[in-house]
């Protein structure tokens, strides 16, 4: 039971750890929070079913399952990354100058605008998609590992591995860490502000859109209402392992998912969503900068 729940929770947080890094890049630069993400992770859960739906119809996914899926989350990720650099280039940009409460009011207006629109396009409903991975696994001390769950962990930490990488030791990660620092002083040695930004939100996008396919693959049902839940979720996730620092998004991901599996299992399953809440709570209080602190944000 423990080491089944283990597993479980280590799935659910990997999800929460990629909505998170969107959450936490975002912040790091623009002292901002994106309300919006959280309905890009859901805009990417919707494509992992039409993108998956096609090339079922075409008969890919009967060719090659892992084919199929690489194809649903490149797709996903290019189609998310370009909607984050529309949401930054429409709602924030023109605003990147205006009063704190003003980008705020304008990232929940746009995560209003995407979440009627899914709805409108889609339906008010409920949308499932058949298992397309088997759910028998192996055995690990007692627990069933499952296919999806493999790959929601082998991908997520992947991501976040190439992530870290990316920031420490590319051109365009150094320029986002001075960004990050000082933003004018940056624009003065010659770092395009504008392309940094637009960068950030992208990868925060595509990053969001992959945990959408996982969540799809999982849990086979996406509702246009979902990133509302999962995204303050992530949010807290962020908050709870330093928000504004990477590692600290990942580590928060994975203690959010392991808490709210546990307490689920545990406590009652009528107070799951609680649980995140009951732990951003308690972060703000005893330690508002998260568990990295403030200078472990500085850092990155």
């Amino acid at each position: 039971m423990f080491t089944q729940q283990l597993i479980n929770g280590l799935a659910l947080g990997a999800v929460y750890a990629l909505i998170a890094l969107g959450y936490t890049m975002v912040y790091g630069i623009l002292q901002l929070i994106n309300f919006a993400h959280g309905e890009v992770y859901m805009l990417g859960a919707y494509l992992g079913i039409i993108v998956l739906g096609v090339l079922t119809y075409w008969g890919l996914t009967a060719y090659s399952l892992v084919l199929s899926l690489l194809v649903t989350v490149i797709v996903s990720m290019a189609f998310c990354a370009a909607y984050g650099a529309v949401i930054e280039r429409v709602a924030y940009r023109p605003l990147r100058n205006a009063a704190t409460l003003t980008p705020l009011i304008s990232a929940v207006g746009m995560s209003i605008v995407l979440q009627n629109f899914v709805m409108l396009a889609q339906g008010k409903e409920y949308k499932n998609m058949p298992p397309k991975l088997p759910t028998e696994g192996f055995n690990l001390l007692g627990a069933n590992v499952s296919p999806v769950q493999i790959f929601i962990l082998t991908a997520s930490i992947l991501m976040m591995v190439a992530l870290q990488l990316f920031v420490a030791k590319t051109r365009l990660g150094k320029a986002m860490r001075a960004t990050s620092q000082d933003r004018v002083m940056a624009g003065l040695v010659g770092i395009n502000i504008n392309q940094v930004i637009s960068t950030t939100f992208m990868i925060g996008s595509s990053l969001a859109a992959v945990a959408g396919v996982m969540v799809t693959l999982y849990y086979g049902v996406v509702h246009f209402s979902m990133g509302y839940s999962a995204g303050l979720k992530a949010f807290t996730a962020a908050v709870l392992g330093g928000i504004g620092s990477i590692p600290g998004a990942m580590l928060g991901g994975f203690m959010l998912g392991l808490i709210e599996n546990f307490g689920a299992s545990y406590l009652s399953s009528a107070y799951k969503d609680a649980f995140a809440f009951l732990v951003l709570i308690i972060t703000l209080i005893l330690r508002p900068s998260g568990l990295f602190g403030q200078k472990a944000m500085d850092k990155v």
